[in-house]
């Protein structure tokens, strides 16, 4: 779309170039300032990092100055995206994440496919509240021991060794210490 805009700026400067009029002067410029915003733009958009993880939201943009934001993911509230028909076409959009923090609410800009980020924060929600819920809850206790005689240990390695899944040597080395445990 910018590119297609770009174009048509550029072509409608270049032809009354020509002329003796000074009628392609003001297109040029706004031809150059529109340039210029495209690569402000396309370097705002390189420098911006939005990254999940199963434990916080972590944001970090800026070209000569840096921007931070890391969220824990206990104290999202709420999440909202929006977008624009562009953005739609872009596969991009803002998000808005409302959070139990100093700050309240962070908004970021541009992030790719917003929709898909929004559920994914909500499933790493339930991931880490499940994970939680699991700390405070004791062991589990230990299946009993099954009691294999040693005798019964050693008939399985000898079928082992005829079927070719050990060898002899192998063998005689396990049940060496079989024996020994007896």
């Amino acid at each position: 779309m910018a590119g297609a805009i770009l174009l048509v700026l550029f072509v409608a400067w270049i032809g009354p170039l020509h002329s003796t009029q000074y009628v392609g002067w003001p297109l040029g410029l706004l031809f150059v300032a529109f340039a210029c915003w495209v690569v402000y733009k396309y370097f705002v958009w390189t420098y911006t990092h939005f990254v999940l993880t199963d434990r916080r939201v972590i944001s970090r943009s800026g070209i000569v100055s840096k921007r931070g934001t890391e969220i824990p993911l206990e104290r999202v509230n709420n999440i909202d995206f929006h977008q624009r028909l562009f953005e739609r076409a872009i596969g991009a959009g803002d998000l808005s994440i409302e959070s139990a923090g100093k700050d309240g609410q962070s908004h970021f800009e541009n992030v790719r496919n917003p929709d898909a980020v929004q559920q994914e924060i909500y499933r790493q929600m339930e991931t880490n509240a499940k994970r939680q819920a699991g700390w405070s809850m004791p062991p589990p206790q230990a299946a009993p021991a099954v009691s294999v005689s040693v005798a019964q240990q050693i008939q399985e390695l000898a079928e082992l060794r005829d079927q070719g899944h050990i060898t002899a040597g192998e063998y005689d080395a396990k049940k060496a210490q079989l024996l020994e445990r007896m």
